[in-house]
């Protein structure tokens, strides 16, 4: 039986980290976003960073947490006899929440680029965007839509 508890609780850990980062591509749209008129601006790009986008509170299921708990908990739960085993799972619940945690933190974390874009009417602009698509200083792209819902996209 604790044999079964434990795959269960590895499955709910596992599924912490499957968070949708395709959102943050250039190369995806939501459904919302289709269908609409998008205003295009063409511009140069001027220089290329690479950083990380750390997803918010739209991934965060919690399972990693709860997962870590249960599998901690379990985990020490093997040890000690009595009061003593009491304290190890209960160290070991605490432990694997944070555990847990620690590792959805990072699951949600998605490589990307920050993009900065010289438009032809003079403007800086800065993107940031999913690292699916290699950009160049010099390469010429196009800006597609506008404010929060911008995307930089090759020509």
């Amino acid at each position: 039986m604790k044999r079964y508890l434990a795959v269960a609780a590895l499955g709910v850990l596992t599924l912490g980290g499957c968070a949708n980062s395709d959102l943050y591509s250039g190369n995806t749209y939501t459904g919302s976003q289709a269908k609409t008129a998008r205003n295009v601006t063409y511009a140069t790009v001027t220089s290329v960073r690479p950083v990380t986008i750390q997803a918010g509170n739209e991934n965060d299921t919690g399972l990693g947490g709860i997962g870590g708990a249960v599998l901690g908990g379990l985990l020490g739960n093997q040890l000690g006899g009595g009061s003593g085993r009491v304290l190890t799972t209960a160290v070991g619940g605490i432990g694997g929440a944070v555990a847990g945690s620690a590792v959805e933190n990072r699951a949600n974390q998605v490589g990307a680029y920050e993009i900065q874009v010289r438009t032809d009417s003079g403007q800086d602009i800065v993107v940031v965007q999913k690292a699916d698509t290699n950009y160049q200083p010099g390469q010429r792209v196009r800006l597609i839509g506008s404010g929060n819902s911008m995307s930089v996209a090759p020509m």
